[in-house]
């Protein structure tokens, strides 16, 4: 079974994924794959460097700046998703031969709506937050600015839709406890753990 974890920046994702991961489910984080790639050494660099020299300084990739490029600009940043998404579609490519025969399989993917990809996966996790909790978390990050994080919010579609087209919603809004409950919950019901 392949199942989609998804949901807007700042919603708890990863801490979802990692309690996910916690009860045997191998989870498969794309942002984390795109991380490695783009870090020291990492087998992108070169290319984006081709693309965009302007973001390397002595063979390392400065981020934010490619952010900065990229985010502003539609052609930009599709050139740089024509180096990056071939190449995270082999990393899932082999983590799914890795995991060959685990009964279930989840794929962290923030823009898993905004990229039509949902029909790919047999169910879909949406985690979510309430506004005010969203927005404290995410301004609380190094480097982030009320502007970038409306500017990021403008290319993603809104929480209320993405709950929509769910299969299933965690809200971390509340405490762990409450999050780690609607996880089992979720477990139970796809028959992967006990609820509790």
């Amino acid at each position: 079974m392949r199942i989609a974890l998804t949901g807007s920046i700042g919603m708890g994702k990863s801490t979802v994924a990692r309690m996910f991961e916690a009860a045997g489910v191998p989870v498969f984080d794309a942002d984390a794959v795109v991380r490695t790639l783009q870090g020291p050494g990492g087998a992108l660099v070169p290319r984006i460097g081709e693309r965009f020299p302007q973001t390397i300084r002595g063979g390392v990739l400065n981020r934010e700046r490619l952010a900065s490029l990229v985010l502003e600009d539609p052609a930009r940043l599709r050139a740089l998703e024509e180096i990056v998404h071939p190449a995270v579609q082999q990393a899932r490519a082999e983590f799914i031969d890795a995991h060959r025969s685990a009964p279930a399989l989840i794929f962290e993917i923030p823009l898993l709506f905004e990229t039509g990809s949902e029909d790919e996966f047999d169910k879909v996790i949406v985690v979510s937050a309430p506004e005010a909790v969203q927005r404290e978390r995410v301004l609380a990050r190094p480097n982030m600015t009320s502007e970038k994080f409306a500017s990021i919010l403008s290319r993603q579609m809104p929480d209320e839709e993405k709950r929509r087209r769910a299969d299933f919603v965690v809200d971390t809004g509340r405490d762990l406890s409450t999050t780690e409950r609607q996880v089992r919950d979720i477990l139970a019901c796809l028959g992967l753990g006990s609820g509790g």
